[in-house]
């Protein structure tokens, strides 16, 4: 690997030095470390009845193509010998905590976006040790040697590019990406690598011949705002490299949520009431994952002409069970039961988050697609 010579140059042109750390299948590496039968088996997070999500999967299972929030019935379809395990999220939590201490041992500048991955700004740093490059080579070896999990880590100048970096060798690796390589390794890169380029974004970027950060690239901004909106900003930048989003240590998430489209459109009360316990299920998992508390639960539809119906509701106090959540959702169902017409798509929302002064910031609004 080749180090940064960033102690000075990075300081000299005003750039920032950037680590991205995500740990690497954190849930089910953790029960893998506690159980020492599950280590180098196929190991799924999550409920295994046939209303079951995978929460995390190990690397072994992520061979068969199974992923998180992929229900249980088709995960154990896709790796047959696939073992589930309960979540223990007091237990991730108080991993997260171990990891966390370790990044503040070297900067203040944190910025946590779930338990398992955090944004760190260590363009000065608290050891003195100038190079982003052996800081993150540090605090990949002292996550393993406390916790007995491994991170993988990316160093750049700027957030979108380290978080890229930390992505290209999974697990257990490290990119490193230098002042000036970033337009480069971007366009090398699918545009499906992009944050924010799903599955819908890239097959549109594909039909109009877009398969590659560098064709992005070639595209001038006119064109980009002519075909995707708001949207082309990010993505003229974002081919280029560009990023100038600082590393928030105070930032507060707003809400936490997630929604899933069906292959067909359902209406039966039934399938409505199925379906809904697959998605607080998913969407619980989010919420314990962010660490979030909050009062008002959303439950979204949209119906099979594409219109969108909302009906939310406020408790006087924050939400910090299941059951509470559970409770809330299923009784916002029942008040619009019967519908009037199939829906194609249903999602949760946790909003009016709240958090103490001792708590840890969190990532700004998220809404996560289920599939």
């Amino acid at each position: 690997m080749t180090e940064i010579d960033d102690s000075n140059d990075t300081e000299a042109d005003g750039l920032r030095k950037i680590i991205h750390v995500d740990m690497d299948a954190f849930f089910a590496s953790v029960e893998q470390r506690d159980n020492p039968e599950l280590r180098g088996k196929p190991v799924a997070v999550g409920g295994s009845s046939g209303r079951g999500v995978v929460a995390a999967a190990s690397y072994e299972a992520r061979k068969f193509g199974v992923k998180s929030a992929m229900p249980s019935v088709t995960a154990k379809r896709l790796c047959p010998d696939l073992i589930f395990c309960k979540s223990r999220f007091d237990i991730y939590r108080e991993v997260s905590q171990q990891i966390r201490a370790i990044f503040r041992h070297h900067t203040d500048l944190v910025e946590p976006l779930s338990l398992d991955e955090a944004y760190l700004d260590v363009t000065e740093d608290k050891l003195g040790i100038g190079s982003a490059t052996r800081i993150a080579e540090l605090i990949r070896q002292e996550i393993k040697a406390k916790t007995r999990l491994t991170a993988s880590a990316g160093v750049s100048y700027n957030k979108f590019l380290a978080k890229l970096a930390s992505d290209q060798n999974k697990p257990d690796g490290m990119c490193v990406i230098r002042p000036g390589q970033g337009a480069d390794f971007v366009q090398s890169l699918p545009v499906r690598r992009f944050h924010g380029v799903g599955p819908k974004a890239e097959e549109k970027m594909n039909r109009l011949g877009i398969s590659s950060g560098a064709d992005l690239a070639a595209k001038d901004i006119e064109w980009l705002r002519a075909n995707f909106g708001s949207f082309a900003d990010y993505l003229y930048r974002a081919a280029r490299g560009i990023d100038l989003r600082p590393v928030r240590s105070s930032r507060i998430r707003k809400s936490v949520g997630g929604e899933r489209t069906f292959s067909r459109d359902l209406s039966s009360g039934s399938e409505l009431r199925e379906t809904l316990d697959d998605i607080i299920d998913i969407v619980w998992g989010y919420i314990e994952r962010a660490e979030a508390t909050g009062r008002t639960v959303t439950l979204k539809m949209k119906y099979t002409d594409f219109q969108i119906f909302s009906r939310a509701k406020t408790l006087d106090q924050p939400i910090t069970q299941r059951v509470q959540f559970e409770r809330c959702a299923k009784s916002l169902l029942e008040e619009v039961l019967p519908l009037p017409m199939p829906i194609r798509l249903m999602g949760l929302t946790l909003s009016k988050l709240e958090r103490s002064e001792a708590e840890e910031p969190r990532r700004p609004d998220a809404q996560l697609s289920l599939l």
